[in-house]
């Protein structure tokens, strides 16, 4: 088992990688289920996959199961979702030194995670992540949140779970796109921040995606690994060190905005071509070598991930992109930062990016062939 620790002063926990976690969540959990109900919060497909697993674990422990299930996708994480889990988990008598399971992937993770930052201002929650994208994203760092008619992720806090459990056996159930959309965040680790681990994706990224072991594992541990250092750097993204895992988000939110928030372009998708994009424009401003932006796109397309703007068929200009970034949560002064690259490995914040100028490259991109 690969343990990471997230180290926030007072406040650490444990980030755990391997097979069978799931099967063994009352042990893994602990002390942290204090009572023999244990508030659970899942979507139908997790529930219908894990949940039999999950009752015969806490059964095993003299514990009960206690489910909120919601339907599978984005739609649970809006007011209503959250208002529908907060009301269950007061009805359940859940006290501020319980902790909630979030069960299922990042939208269920910033559901849960919200809820539980709310609920009698404030209680504890655990992660346990089922998607490859929550893995190594999502469900570490403490961000969490819900949907607006504004945009993604506008409405939210700050709340860090107790502990993680990262079961690499859970992505075994995931349909190739959803794995997909989780390599993404494995690669931009690599991309954003440690040259070597790129080159290893660029090796590797076929074993992941096919589920090989020790290559799941290696590829969350490493992720992790990453996250968790920039997190206790800079847990509240004040001084610029954690902003930059918004590598391809600026870029990515806009198009998830632009194609409805649909399955056209789940987040993933959106991440690896605002990648692709972040390193074209990085190029086009003098600070990246055109070889690095191309093995970029290469490694992406490799992956079958989206890597050309132009194949979207999106039926907009530039200027349309640019007006979704004007509700960036990462707006500030009426400025919006731009986390660009120097080449692989080599992320920078840049907070002195023309917006007209996106645009314009944006157009170029959606008419490029």
């Amino acid at each position: 088992m690969a343990v990471i620790e997230v180290a926030l002063a007072g406040r650490e926990y444990d980030v755990r990688v391997e097979h069978g976690l799931l099967t063994d969540i009352a042990n893994q959990c602990g002390p942290l289920l204090r009572k023999v109900r244990v508030p659970i919060v899942t979507d139908a497909n997790v529930h219908r996959l894990w949940g039999e697993a999950v009752e015969a674990s806490l059964a095993a422990a003299g514990k009960e199961a206690r489910w909120m299930i919601h339907a599978p996708g984005e739609s649970a994480k809006s007011w209503e979702g959250l208002s529908r889990t907060v009301e269950w988990l007061l009805a359940e008598e859940v006290e501020r030194g319980d902790h909630i399971v979030a069960l299922g992937g990042g939208v269920i993770g910033d559901l849960t995670g919200f809820a539980a930052s709310m609920l009698k201002r404030g209680c504890g929650f655990v992660q346990v992540p089922t998607t490859l994208l929550a893995q190594v994203d999502s469900s570490v760092g403490g961000k969490t949140a819900i949907n607006v008619v504004a945009g993604k992720n506008l409405v939210g806090a700050f709340h860090q779970p107790g502990l993680v459990l990262a079961d690499t056996d859970a992505l075994a159930t995931l349909p190739p796109r959803e794995m997909r959309c989780g390599y993404a965040e494995v690669i931009k680790y690599g991309i954003l921040g440690d040259a070597a681990f790129f080159n290893w994706c660029e090796a590797n990224g076929s074993d992941v995606l096919t589920h090989d072991a020790a290559a799941v594992e290696q590829a969350v541990t490493k992720s992790v690994q990453a996250k968790a250092h920039i997190v206790a750097e800079d847990e509240r993204e004040t001084s610029g060190a954690r902003a930059l895992l918004n590598l391809g988000h600026t870029f990515g939110h806009a198009l998830e905005a632009e194609t409805g928030y649909s399955d056209r372009l789940l987040h993933g998708e959106a991440v690896a071509l605002g990648m692709v994009l972040a390193a074209r424009y990085s190029v086009r401003c003098g600070n990246m070598p055109e070889t690095d932006a191309r093995r970029i796109t290469a490694a992406i397309d490799t992956a079958g991930l989206p890597a050309e703007l132009s194949a979207l068929g999106l039926e907009c200009s530039g200027e349309d992109l640019t007006r979704h970034m004007l509700h960036d949560k990462k707006m500030d002064a009426g400025t919006l930062p731009f986390i660009l690259l120097r080449g692989i490995g080599q992320a920078y914040l840049d907070r002195d990016v023309e917006l007209s100028d996106v645009a314009a490259f944006l157009s170029e991109q959606l008419q490029a062939h």
